[in-house]
């Protein structure tokens, strides 16, 4: 398995940092993968955004959308995902591997869960015991997510296959192992959901830089400030934020900052007021934004 990255040959402290997060995140096999740094200089027009004495100015002219609150389907789908993760750091399941993917439907007032999830073949003893697992596991779901929900994990298996590829069995617990490394534009929006339902931006928000790419900061904002309103301003039954940026321009003097608040009561122009006010104030505080990002304290996956 190869992965080529950004930075100079030698293992300096940047490549480790990426050592390191791949150990994290994919478990054992982290380290066995080869890091092949490739350093290639931006555009020139391009390098200019950085080089700003104040803020940088954006790199694109590209939104980011966000909302709030989620639903309860929604809620569950990053509740049974959280529930996955942790059971991966706490050791249990160990046959359930860490490449894992949660849909959420919902049909009037029956909701599914459909899973796909793969298992560590060393980890499981055959086919029963792989059944019994994957029972296991939903059960453990089931019971945790507060709602009333069917859930399937791995609906493709066929039991009654003569050998063991009839059920989803890997050497790593991820299915990158087969070539199924995914794109970074097809992966959760910031708020670690996909929701075709919803409006989204289609920005990949994994790997950009945290001070000038709006596909990133806009995408993070604008949830964050979607959801500031919606528990900040009374009434405020949901919130849609839009923002538009302009390339060149500063990271937070957008083009347009379009906010759509759905309120049974309506809105008062105090509400209204405040609502300009607490936009007008995240995007003054957007260069303690591109702090967290850089930290990671900010998921942007």
């Amino acid at each position: 398995m190869r992965l080529i990255v950004s930075g100079p040959v030698t293992e300096l402290p940047s490549s480790r940092a990426i050592r390191e997060y791949l150990a994290t995140s994919l478990g054992g096999i982290g380290n066995d993968i080869r890091i092949e740094p490739v350093l290639r200089p931006s555009a020139p027009n391009l390098r200019r955004v950085t080089d700003s004495a104040s803020l940088p100015l954006s790199n694109d002219t590209s939104f980011g959308v966000g909302y709030a609150p989620h639903s309860p389907l929604e809620r569950a789908v990053l509740l049974a995902a959280d529930l996955l993760r942790s059971r991966a750091d706490r050791g249990m399941f160990e046959a359930a591997g860490l490449d894992y993917k949660v849909m959420g439907s919902r049909l009037d007032e029956h909701q599914r869960l459909t899973i796909a999830m793969a298992f560590v073949d060393r980890c499981v003893r055959g086919v029963d015991e792989y059944f019994t697992l994957k029972q296991e596991i939903g059960s453990y779901l089931a019971e945790r997510i507060g709602i009333e929900c069917e859930i399937a994990i791995n609906t493709l298996d066929n039991r009654d296959a003569s050998d063991e590829s009839g059920i989803y069995l890997t050497v790593t617990g991820l299915s990158a192992e087969h070539g199924d490394d995914g794109q970074v534009g097809r992966g959760n929006r910031v708020n670690g959901l996909i929701t075709p339902y919803r409006p989204m931006s289609l920005e990949a928000a994994a790997g950009k830089n945290p001070a000038s790419h709006v596909g990133k900061l806009y995408n993070v904002l604008a949830h964050q400030l979607a959801t500031h309103i919606q528990a900040s301003v009374d009434g405020a039954d949901e919130v849609i934020v839009r923002l538009l940026s302009g390339i060149g321009r500063p990271v937070n003097q957008p083009q347009l900052v379009a906010i759509d608040v759905v309120a049974e009561r309506g809105l008062s122009s105090a509400q209204e007021q405040q609502i300009r006010e607490l936009a007008t104030q995240k995007l003054v505080e957007l260069p303690a934004l591109v702090n967290e990002l850089v930290l990671g304290t900010v998921a942007v996956f």
